[in-house]
């Protein structure tokens, strides 16, 4: 712990333990890391939202009526997430960009939280505030569910392939 200007302590700001601070050449590689992370995330959220825009454009959803489009992107994007987690933190040496790209841009892009908040006000201002409360449940199980699905049957398939 260390202190502020005020006396109060706050806590040293959490580094990555594989690397040593002391060391020039590292620091300078976490220098090039950190600063190719806003660029990539930027290009992954670009083709994430392409995506979606995509699903929007493929199954439109009718005004006032249950956003079966988006609950199927987010749900997808939350499947996609757990398998790709899982795959790059417990099975994988991954690029240090890619968690960025693929994960916070492409799919943070893909997936359309901030449409789902959307799409309940326009239900509830619409009068249809009873699917909006099935919408707002229903989005949050899938997400939930769909993440689990994704890392949990990863885990397993995985498993599997290193025992042949």
């Amino acid at each position: 712990m260390r202190s502020d200007e005020t006396g109060l302590s706050i806590a040293a700001e959490p580094t990555d333990p594989d690397i040593d601070l002391t060391d020039a050449e590292q620091r300078q590689e976490l220098r090039r890391t950190h600063y190719g992370v806003l660029p990539v995330i930027a290009c992954g959220g670009a083709l994430g939202a392409l995506a979606r825009f995509g699903a929007a454009q493929a199954w439109p959803t009718p005004a006032n009526s249950f956003p079966f489009t988006t609950l199927a992107v987010n749900a997808a994007g939350c499947l996609v997430i757990g398998v790709f987690l899982v795959a790059v933190t417990e099975v994988f040496s991954a690029h240090p960009l890619l968690r960025p790209f693929f994960g916070t841009g492409v799919l943070g892009g893909f997936t359309t939280f901030s449409t789902y908040c959307v799409d309940i006000e326009r239900l509830v201002t619409g009068g249809r505030a009873g699917i909006a409360l099935t919408y707002l449940a229903a989005t949050a199980l899938a997400a939930l569910a769909a993440v689990t699905v994704g890392a949990w049957s990863t885990r397993r398939i995985l498993a599997k392939w290193s025992e042949s």
